[in-house]
Order: C-alpha cells, then structure tokens, then sequence
C-alpha cells in the first residue's frame, strides 16, 4: 500500500510525564511515522502521521481508548485546517452555521496568509470572498497568499494604491493559473460595459478568484452567494462589526 497521511488529535486530561513519549513509543512499535506534532489550543494535542497500512490507524485508535490520561477527539485524513492547526498551534474559527465562513483578526494574519496559500495552490476554479473594514489587510494578505502559492496575482479592480478599474487584460494576465483580485464595491458601483464584460470573463474562468467586499458583489451583480466557495472575514479585532455604510459612499463621490 502506499503511504497516507492522518490527523489525530487528543485533549490531555492529565499531562504527567512520559506521557508524550509513551505514545510516541506505541506508534513508534507500529512503524506509524509522526511528521508534525504540536500543542492545538490548550490541553489538546495534535500530529500529522504517516502510514501504508490504515489498520495500523484503525488499531492505535482502539488502544488509545483504554488511556485513562487522554481522549482522541479526532483520527481521519488531515484536512486543510487540520495541517494549519499543527502548524500554528491553533484552529481556524469556523462559523457554526455556515460551515463556508472562516473569521481571522489581524493579529492572526501569518495564519490568514498560509490559509490563502494553500488555498491558491489547488488548480480549477474556485471563488474566495474577503469581507473586512479599510485598511485592516484584506489586499495585502491576498498578495502575500499569491506569494507563498508562488502564484503570480493579476488585479482586475483594487483600490490598494488607487481606484483601479480595468477594461482589459494582456495575454499573459488572462493565464488561469494566476489568482485573480476582484475588489467587489469598485466592480459594481465604478464599473463600465467594458469592465464587466471583462469581469465576466473571468468569472468564467477555471482559476482562482478573490472578491473583496462579496456583500456589495452580490447585492450589486447577477452573482450569488452559491457562486462562492468559501467567505473569509478579517477583523480588527473579534467584536469589530463590518458596516458597508460607512466606507462605500466614499467609493461613488466622484463618479
């Protein structure tokens, strides 16, 4: 068989010592190979393993049950969030309704950039909105994920050094490997014919699109919310409300 990544990860209820190193021998006498391992939020710990033989997994799970210090709250192949949260020793907040919706603060930034760099690494088409206040690191992030992605970024609209609208695009922009930065208000309230029907090519594009501001893109365009695979906010701080009203007049004074 060929080798599989896993995730585990257990709340420690009793951290005594050797308690790491008890475990780490078990998978160790079952040739589990451990590729990343760190403390996740508190007393819960999370690994990365790697296997070509699922019932290794499968029979680790059953002994780890009869533990007393520890419970395995989860043991399935890692998803995204799962590997950022070994790496960075905590889990992404995740709306509870909206299984789509990611939140980050600013000082979570470093996480929102790896976040988005994995995310841009998949090929295909994919639509990612970013809600957030001026100012708060929305464009910068976006560029910084295209970065790590080694993706090369192609603005459509922006208002990151000026408000930007773009009516056309060279050959090598329209390449469906780049990622392309769609600033939502400036593509609905500034836009022209020439605009949006470049703005449609792209959405029909099989690439990676981000669309900031994607309450005013909806509101505002023949596009949905079902058009988008997953919405991100980013705030100031976690109570900051993220109020259109406030900012987006200042984007139509001087049409």
């Amino acid at each position: 068989m060929e080798y599989k990544q896993w995730y585990m990860e257990y709340k420690i209820h009793k951290n005594r010592p050797g308690l790491l190193g008890d475990i780490a021998s078990m998978l160790g006498m079952l040739e589990v190979n451990i590729l990343t391992i760190n403390g996740v939020e508190g007393k819960t710990r999370g690994m990365l393993l790697e296997t070509n033989d699922d019932e290794k997994i499968m029979l680790m799970g059953e002994m780890l049950k009869k533990v007393d210090n520890i419970t395995v709250s989860a043991l399935r192949s890692p998803r995204l969030v799962d590997k950022l949260a070994v790496r960075h020793g905590r889990y992404i907040e995740r709306d509870s309704d909206d299984r789509k919706t990611f939140r980050f603060t600013r000082d979570e930034l470093g996480l929102l950039v790896d976040f988005l760099g994995e995310l841009f690494k998949k090929d295909g088409n994919q639509v990612i909105g970013l809600r957030g206040m001026p100012r708060v690191g929305k464009t910068e992030s976006i560029i910084a994920g295209s970065v790590c992605a080694m993706k090369r970024w192609t603005f459509v609209s922006s208002t990151l050094l000026r408000q930007t609208v773009r009516s056309q695009l060279a050959e090598d922009e329209m390449n469906p490997h780049n990622v392309f930065i769609i600033d939502g208000i400036v593509s609905t309230i500034r836009s022209n014919e020439k605009h949006y029907n470049l703005l449609q090519n792209v959405m029909s594009m099989p690439s990676t699109k981000v669309i900031e501001h994607p309450d005013i893109f909806v509101r505002e365009s023949e596009y949905s919310y079902d058009d988008f695979d997953i919405i991100i906010e980013l705030r100031n701080n976690p109570t900051e409300e993220i109020l259109y009203e406030s900012f987006t007049t200042s984007y139509s004074d001087d049409l």
